[in-house]
């Protein structure tokens, strides 16, 4: 990942300042210095995150095909994904709502944690399924292929910026995803004078995961 690229070429700065190789050192530094200047910046977050969330437009509900009966709703991102969700749900007649997704350090699970949400914004109970062992995107997948087979559409609402890599790998199992973006990341202050921070940080963190997941299942498969 970026900050631990920081953090190593940092280290080897120290060392060799330790060691009193102060002309190297001073160059390795440098290096680290500008590196996490450049991953937190706005403009260059944007620059990698861009491609990622400009791949699916806004679903627009009114090209939705008849036969859709089911939407389902990665783990993670839970608030912004949440808004997409029901946005769609009042759209689409008789649409049963998949929630997945399952936690390690929580005491419920990802796929609980959004129906309680969903059902505090006035989704009817009986309209949410829940799959709450899933750890990862492969396995929500998986999951997905036991529940609906793979005739049936679906929607699939996830962060954006994970959209890409997600119809990737649903696709490649049969599946039949039809892409609903949401959580965008690209903020209109993000300019050429914001000053770089955590956010921007996290967001290129954001961008670089998905790149490196989407070459490793080209990859693998």
């Amino acid at each position: 990942m970026p900050s631990s690229w920081w953090f190593i070429i940092g280290m080897v700065g120290l060392w060799y300042l330790y060691h009193n190789k102060i002309k190297r050192a001073k160059k390795i530094l440098t290096i680290s210095f500008v590196w996490i200047i450049l991953i937190s910046y706005a403009p260059f977050a944007n620059f990698l995150i861009s491609p990622l969330e400009r791949k699916y437009p806004i679903l627009n509900t009114d090209n939705i095909p008849k036969n859709i009966k089911y939407a389902l709703i990665l783990g993670g991102g839970i608030d912004s994904r949440t808004w997409e969700i029901m946005r769609l749900y009042h759209k689409i007649p008789n649409l049963k709502i998949i929630t997945s997704g399952r936690s390690i350090l929580k005491k419920i699970s990802e796929a609980e944690e959004t129906q309680i949400r969903l059902i505090s914004c006035g989704v009817d109970k009986d309209d949410i399924i829940m799959n709450k062992s899933p750890k990862d995107t492969e396995e929500e997948a998986l999951a997905l292929k036991k529940l609906i087979g793979t005739e049936q559409p679906f929607i699939l609402v996830t962060s954006a910026y994970h959209l890409p890599r997600s119809m990737l790998l649903f696709k490649s199992m049969g599946l039949n995803p039809i892409p609903a973006p949401s959580d965008f990341q690209i903020e209109d202050t993000d300019g050429i004078f914001s000053i770089p921070s955590p956010t921007q940080m996290r967001k290129t963190e954001k961008a670089w995961h998905e790149y490196i997941g989407i070459l490793w299942h080209l990859i693998k498969d």
